[in-house]
């Protein structure tokens, strides 16, 4: 990178909105802001006496600043989308995000197909289908599409019934009474329909008429005796009561409506999100957001609705939340344009409504109370037993361990693992798959020398480890110190010993065994990356060999693709008729043309 001269570059900055990026010298970015006058905006960070950079967080980030760059947007709403489109795909270590993104199930119904399914979706898409939810009950929410489906005859399959006719066979659901099989012609989609608006109305909440028939129906399973039938029905009951049950909260009215509440301690804020749709509340979800001590309440809510707004198709009428938020008349703007009707940001004082904010604001505390726990676990199982694995071996830390392991079977397709974990959590975006190269033969400790050879001098494959972990003990460990002496590398290398139970017992460790309490976090970790280790080679040894028994001598035609390939088997049953056929009978198979014909005839003559 040429040299950035930050006074020279301020001066450059335009009056006009946009968004402003800042790098640090590895040119990873740091943080993502939006300013409604650039020029201003980012000097600001380079000027002592200013408000927000007497923040210690600002500080410290404006002290890593090795350049930055902006971009010029027509607006200050421009500005806004693009800050938050970039801060999601980045990450930026000083801004305050999100860090789950997890939510409550919808049910989904493609009402746009020529036989629409019903199913569970994780999240509202951006499509044509019609969408009922979120609920808090992920079970009932299966049961409940499994009782729609077989009270109102919906399809199971995933199979494509855009267009006719119809020869399929029809599948078990059909021959037990539970689906008309549209897929066999056996439905009109007319009538189809009917079935689906009686399966939008039960979910509209019509159940009363249901209900009743269920229960008439359980009475009389229970006088014939039949009481596991009974009991299955009264099991459709209570999971139709569960999703449909309606907890009214009080005096809210009809409209749409999110409750945004906040607890935090010095290290960690919960947002929790409840939602009230047409006067009932419906369920809720936690969201955490990494904040600094310094972050004020305003701030994190302020950045929760921006990113969680921008991600989720459905927007209320109302947002009531704990605090006032910044840019508040920007933001309701923006999700005014998105709704297309007016949007309202509101924190109530008093009344009903401040008993909602309540409600929310003790959910959050008690989420962040267990989570406390939950992570102070977490942290002990991870980056508590890494402390204890260096410390049994004599390092300075562990904190980032790359494993390696050999597959093959004979020799046969022979490949390698490499599995990292960071901070005692797999990092999977990390892993690698080696293909042996230079080695024939089950030769492990060759395929380990080549394996670790272009490992280490890759550097495009990551930084290296604190510790190699070889799957097995002295002959690996020496092979794994060979090729690091060789690259003029300082890495410990380790062994992870099995006992003869093929349990993980220790780790080999400058030519002698180092054993770890037993039931120790240390040894659960170990066992754990041995195990990911091993799981990882398999898979990927199984892929390959799943490629190889599926590949056919038809892939190796020049013009010859899945569709003729199928078409040539399907006319000729076998690739020996096919090499016997002339030129006029491949080319009067469906979707063969000449070129292709002449292409198949003349690489088998």
């Amino acid at each position: 990178m040429e040299l950035f001269d930050i006074e020279e570059e301020l001066n450059k900055l335009p009056r006009s909105p946009g968004v402003y990026i800042m790098h640090d010298e590895n040119e990873a970015i740091l943080y993502v802001g939006k300013a409604i006058d650039l020029h201003n905006r980012v000097r600001q960070y380079f000027r002592s006496g200013h408000g927000h950079n007497n923040s210690p967080k600002i500080a410290k980030m404006v002290s890593q600043i090795a350049y930055f760059e902006y971009i010029v947007t027509a607006s200050e709403m421009e500005a806004l989308v693009l800050e938050c489109n970039l801060i999601k795909e980045h990450h930026p270590k000083y801004n305050t995000m999100m860090t789950d993104d997890k939510g409550y199930p919808y049910i989904k119904i493609t009402v746009n197909d020529a036989f629409p399914r019903i199913m569970m979706s994780h999240r509202m898409g951006r499509d044509k289908s019609m969408y009922f939810g979120p609920y808090t009950d992920r079970g009932a929410v299966h049961d409940t599409i499994a009782l729609i489906k077989k009270l109102f005859h919906i399809r199971n399959c995933n199979r494509d019934l855009g267009k006719g006719p119809f020869n399929d066979r029809p599948c078990l659901y059909h021959q037990i009474g539970q689906c008309d099989a549209p897929c066999a012609g056996n439905i009109s989609p007319e009538d189809y329909r009917i079935n689906i608006e009686k399966s939008i109305s039960f979910l509209n909440g019509n159940t009363k008429d249901i209900i009743k028939e269920l229960k008439d129906k359980m009475t009389e399973q229970a006088s014939n005796m039949e009481f596991e039938k009974a009991a299955e029905t009264r099991d459709l009951i209570d999971s139709i009561n569960k999703i449909s049950e309606k907890q009214r909260a009080e005096n809210t009215g009809s409209e749409d409506r999110d409750i945004i509440a906040m607890a935090r301690n010095d290290n960690d804020s919960v947002i929790s999100i409840f939602f009230v749709r047409n006067g009932t509340l419906l369920g809720r979800e936690n969201h955490h957001m990494s904040s600094d001590i310094s972050d004020s309440d305003g701030e994190i809510i302020t950045e929760f609705i921006k990113q969680y707004y921008m991600g989720t198709p459905f927007i209320p009428s109302e947002i009531l939340t704990i605090t006032s938020i910044n840019e508040s008349d920007l933001i309701t703007e923006y999700l005014t344009n998105r709704k297309g009707q007016k949007v309202h940001i509101l924190t109530p004082q008093k009344g009903e409504k401040k008993g909602l904010i309540k409600l929310a604001e003790d959910n959050a505390r008690l989420v962040l109370e267990q989570d406390i726990e939950r992570i102070k676990r977490l942290e002990k199982r991870t980056i508590g037993a890494c402390q204890d694995i260096a410390e049994i071996i004599g390092v300075e830390s562990v904190s980032r361990m790359e494993a390696f392991d050999i597959s093959n079977i004979s020799g046969y397709h022979s490949v390698a693992s490499m599995v990292v974990f960071e901070n005692g959590k797999p990092k999977r975006n990390a892993y690698r798959k080696f293909r042996l190269r230079t080695v024939e033969g089950p030769d492990d400790y060759a395929s380990m020398k080549e394996v670790l050879s272009r490992r280490y001098s890759d550097d495009k494959l990551g930084r290296y480890p604190d510790v190699i972990m070889m799957d097995g003990g002295k002959g690996q460990v020496h092979i794994a110190e060979m090729v690091i002496d060789s690259l003029g590398l300082d890495i410990p290398v380790c062994g992870m010993v099995k006992d003869d139970n093929h349990r993980t017992r220790g780790l080999y460790y400058k030519d002698k065994e180092v054993e770890f309490p037993k039931g120790s976090e240390a040894i659960h970790m170990i066992t754990a990356l041995q195990d990911e280790t091993h799981r990882f080679a398999i898979n990927y040894h199984k892929q390959l060999r799943s490629e190889s028994q599926t590949h056919s001598i038809l892939d190796d035609i020049k013009g010859i693709g899945p569709k003729r390939r199928k078409a040539l088997l399907l006319h000729f049953k076998d690739v020996d008729n096919i090499k016997k056929s002339t030129l006029e009978e491949l080319t009067a198979v469906e979707g063969m043309d000449a070129k292709s014909a002449a292409a198949v005839y003349e690489f088998f003559n």
